[in-house]
Formats: structure tokens, sequence, C-alpha cells
């Protein structure tokens, strides 16, 4: 018997902990594989809604005090809050992609292959123990290499070189200070080989947002970067489960099979935050789950994923809240919306009329 795409979404809202609440901010981060951080308001809603309470001052805490996660480039090149515990996991697989060895990258980012290299090999002394401003660090790689010239290549560009320095575990983000942001190196919390990282990040993947095909979680890692051989590789190695759905064979979890065979397709209606995991984790012409009439209002200009309401799984409108109001606009009818919006404000901590359009 096939399985059905509202069966397959409503597994993956209890699973993401959408449905029922989790445990707290660090077991969320790890289940979905990351909470997509480059809006920082986003990502705590986004942990909020899956807690029932507030998440901000726990993220704090995790990040800064107690280091049980850290903020850095993961996932798709893009900021993500990660547990610390698996970040050998992360580190050991985007450390194999490499993308910034392509000449292609050193023209677009206007440093050669021996100044990177320079710079990789300059920022684990620069940095130490210490936790410095983008301003402190570019002074501090200058002093490492003593070479002058590289002031205005990492003035410029450094941006672009924070993602493969985070890639090879070199840096994460610190303690804000006065406002600003900055940099230290991730803890040391283990190694792990890129096999082994491998198999253990696509276990955790289809585990969140499986069932999935092979091309769904090369997407979802880095846009199809993967090479061929290492992708088969690690399926492979794990020796995942096939179920149908709707026609389409897809990989899941062997202990996940009979669990989604008893789900029962959702009839509730859900806000949530932009950037939601629940959609980054999906293809985007996963048509059960983004239909084509919503694609264009949630997948925006410069990467921007709106925030969304979710109704039997699917995205059936987006909402933004802003001068005094919170509005849905639906493309197709969400029971309880407006109860799911007041869920939302009372999370944000803000008294605004709910507008349904």
């Amino acid at each position: 018997m096939d399985l059905t795409w509202p069966q397959v979404l409503a597994w993956r809202l209890g699973r993401q902990f959408v449905t029922a609440p989790g445990p707290g901010a660090v077991a969320v981060a790890e289940r979905l594989c990351g909470v997509q951080a480059q809006v920082a308001s986003s990502a705590e809603l986004a942990v909020s809604l899956r807690l029932g309470r507030p998440a901000g001052p726990e993220i704090e805490q995790a990040l800064w005090t107690d280091r049980t996660l850290l903020r850095t480039w993961s996932i798709r090149g893009t900021l993500h809050l990660l547990p610390t515990a698996s970040w050998p996991v992360y580190r050991a697989v985007l450390g194999t992609l490499r993308y910034w060895d392509k000449p292609s990258w050193h023209r677009g980012s206007g440093v050669s292959a021996a100044e990177l290299d320079a710079i990789i090999g300059a920022v684990p002394e620069a940095l130490g123990d210490a936790e410095l401003t983008r301003e402190e660090l570019v002074d501090a790689v200058i002093a490492v290499t003593g070479d002058e010239h590289l002031r205005p290549l990492l003035a410029s560009g450094w941006g672009q070189l924070f993602k493969p320095l985070s890639f090879l575990g070199e840096l994460c983000h610190g303690v804000p200070r006065a406002g600003k942001v900055t940099f230290t190196a991730p803890p040391r919390v283990g190694e792990m080989s890129a096999e082994e990282g491998g198999v253990a990040l696509l276990r955790a993947f289809l585990g969140a947002h499986g069932p999935a095909s092979t091309a769904a979680f090369d997407g979802w890692l880095f846009r199809g970067l993967t090479r061929r051989a290492v992708l088969r590789q690690w399926f492979a190695d794990l020796a995942p489960a096939t179920v149908t759905v709707e026609g389409e064979d897809l990989f899941v979890l062997p202990e996940h099979v009979d669990e989604l065979r008893a789900t029962r397709p959702s009839e509730e209606t859900y806000l949530l935050a932009g950037f939601d995991q629940y959609v980054m984790g999906a293809p985007r012409d996963l048509e059960p789950l983004l239909p084509a009439a919503a694609k264009a209002a949630v997948s925006r200009a410069a990467g921007w994923i709106s925030p969304v309401v979710v109704h039997r799984g699917r995205v059936v409108g987006t909402w933004d809240a802003r001068d005094g109001t919170l509005t849905a606009t639906l493309l197709e009818p969400a029971p309880g919306v407006e109860a799911a919006a007041e869920k939302v404000l009372a999370l944000m901590g803000r008294d605004l009329k709910v507008v349904v359009a």
C-alpha cells in the first residue's frame, strides 16, 4: 500500500515538534538538523513554536553560557544554530565540499588560492581562545601573516571567507560585544571522518525530513554540490528502507516505516516562522507541501523565505506582523488560522490585531 503525501507531511510535523512541544532548544536544533539563523528573530520564533514557550533566554544561555549550541555557517552556506555535540558531524561533511578550491570562486572573491591558504592557516593562531570583532580579527590575521597586502582583501571580501573557515571548523560566532558580532574558535568536541559524518547526517535528515530522495538530501545539504559517488556511498552505508509515496520510491529509516504507515493526515493549521525548517528541509518543487500558486509568495528575492501558514501539512498562505497587525494572506481556506495567529503573538509577546486576507 502506498503512503500518501498528507500522511508523510503529518508525520514530518510531528517529528519536527510542530504538533507537540519538544524538550528544549538544543533538542529542537538537533532534531531539525539545525535552525536557520541569519535572521535571529526567525530562528527564535521557530524554536519557540516548537517549545510552546518563548525560547530567547534558553537560546542565549545555550549559545553564550552553556555552549551547547553554536551559531555558524553550515547547511547551504547559511547561518544555523547547531548543537555543539553534533558539530563534528557537520564539520566532517562540510569540510569535504571545498567549493572554495574552484577557480570561479577565486575570481568572484578576488582572493587567490595562495592568499586564501595564508588566511586559513593564520586564523587559528589569530583567534586563539579569544572572541574578536571583525576588525580585530583582520588585524590579528595581518599580525600573524605579516602580509599587509591581505588587509584590503579581508576588508572588502571577508564575508565570503567566513564560510570556508566555518566549514573547516575554524570559526563560529562568539558572544556579541557592544552590539557587534564577534568570532571565536568552535569547541573541539571530537573528530569524525567524512564517511562517518555523511552517514550520521543522512540519518538525522531522514529522521526529520524523510521520506526523501537522494536529490532532496543533496539539495538541502548544499544545492547539489556533493560528489555523486560520495552521496551514493553514504546511502549505501546507511542502507535506509524505501517506501512508496504516491508512486515515488523514497528513502526512510527502517524504524519509522510502521509509524509512517499508521500516521493519519493532519487537519490542523499552524503558523511557522520565516526560513522554517519545515519548508527549508523539502525541495522547492515538492507540490504537495509548497503548491505552485504559493511558491512566489514564499520563496522571494535574495533567498528570502516568508513565514507561512500551513494547513493539512501544506503551505496555504503567508503571514507577517507589522504596523500593529498580524496579516495572514491565504491562498486556500485554513480553519483555525486566527487561533494559530494568537499563539504566535503570545510567543512573540506582542498584542496585535489579527487580519485574515
